[in-house]
């Protein structure tokens, strides 16, 4: 039997035998079978510490309801093999993500697999209603594709600028000039089930804590790097950092050249105006870069201006990374989108020159790392927004 011993700690929370508690019991196991596919009865009652009647019964409910299946283990083992438990593949959630050059699309199945995924270019900033239609066609085609999903739970949009969570309303997203929308609902609207929207690096952010790099860590930030601009998010303590009006994490607006180019926020020298995937494009011209294929296509062309506009980016980054550090003190520096790219190819450079700008001790025990998830990063988060609600309360009682 392989170890769990790992288990994150959203995940080690012990069960309750009391039968007004019997929802939270059903929720702690559809989420420990859902972030760990394939985990045993026998780690299900180590982990909660319920009876293994209690938790035998339980998983019945939840196959019962559709929501898991059990598949026996292998033999070969010292004494009765414990059954596994996998989430039901006739589930899925959609996740979408809109930016300025292409809006993705995917069906994602429990257990953070994208099953089918869509990227369809634009040609000029899409609308809220356009980007919509776009996902509706192409989850129509992934569907079909996909007989075996039987049930959509919901739809996750990671979106880039300041969003609602609670009313799914996008307040401003300057790249894309949408203001004011309400975008969960157009979504749920055309779609038909509930939907969910967020920050797309927060987005970003969730999948690491449920699937990627931030199962072991307890405070740490993201920054990813997108066709339009750089995000950032924060869990401290193992929660995500919000900010009074859900706006915290902002942090490509952090000023790391006071001289540098105006930003749309109406300051100079902004960390998303002087590191940016555009720059890049501009010095590898007329190569050209392929953002859906950033990695390959910048370290084919790791030369000349390139490269000199690639060191030139990772100063800015190495600055504004130290600064955050000290006003987080984190664990651990997690970095997605074209950063995860110029981060391959600058990591020894990049870490030392944190090392040096940060205030000594902060940076010693530093993680510094790119995102574990790659192009599976945004749809997989986007769907655990749609799999909350399911995972809160499995039965919908």
């Amino acid at each position: 039997m392989d170890s769990r011993e790992d288990l994150p700690t959203y995940a080690a929370v012990r069960g309750s035998r009391n039968e007004s508690t019997r929802q939270h019991n059903l929720s702690l196991l559809l989420s420990l079978t859902h972030h760990h596919p394939g985990i045993s009865r026998a780690e299900l009652t180590r982990m909660t510490r319920l009876n293994r009647s209690t938790v035998g019964a339980l998983v019945t409910d939840l196959a019962d309801a559709g929501l898991v299946r059990e598949v026996q283990a292998l033999s070969g083992t010292v004494g009765r093999p414990s059954p596994r438990v996998t989430p039901d593949p006739g589930l899925a959630a959609i996740a979408v993500n809109p930016d300025v050059d292409a809006v993705q699309v995917a069906l994602v199945g429990m257990g953070g697999h994208v099953l089918a995924r869509r990227r369809v270019a634009v040609p000029s900033l899409p609308g809220p209603e356009q980007s919509v239609q776009i996902a509706v066609e192409a989850v129509r085609d992934l569907r079909a594709q996909h007989p075996e999903v039987k049930r959509v739970v919901g739809v996750g949009a990671a979106v880039p600028g300041l969003v609602r969570p609670a009313d799914g309303v996008i307040t401003r997203s300057p790249h894309l000039d949408w203001h004011g929308v309400d975008y969960a609902g157009l979504l749920s609207d055309a779609f038909g089930v509930p939907a969910f929207i967020d920050n797309d690096a927060t987005v970003g952010l969730i999948a690491e804590a449920a699937f990627g790099t931030g199962r072991d860590l307890s405070t740490y930030f993201y920054l990813n790097g997108s066709a339009s601009g750089i995000g950032g998010a924060i869990i401290a303590e193992g929660a995500v950092m919000r900010g009074a009006d859900g706006y915290a994490g902002e942090l490509g607006h952090t000023v790391v050249d006071s001289a540098g180019p105006l930003c749309h926020c109406g300051r100079h020298g902004c960390l998303e105006t002087e590191v940016r995937f555009a720059r890049l494009q501009e010095a590898a011209a007329p190569t050209g870069l392929v953002f859906s294929d950033v990695s390959s296509s910048l370290a084919a062309v790791d030369d000349g201006a390139v490269a000199t506009e690639i060191d030139r980016q990772i100063e800015h980054l190495a600055g504004a990374i130290a600064s955050h550090m000290s006003v987080f003190n984190p664990q651990a520096v997690i970095l997605g989108g074209f950063l995860a790219a110029i981060f391959e190819l600058r990591s020894e450079v990049l870490l030392q020159r944190v090392e040096d700008l940060a205030f000594a001790p902060l940076a010693d025990d530093l993680i510094l790392v790119r995102d574990s998830l790659g192009e599976d990063l945004m749809l997989v988060g986007a769907a655990e927004l749609a799999f909350t609600p399911l995972l809160t309360d499995p039965l919908g009682s």
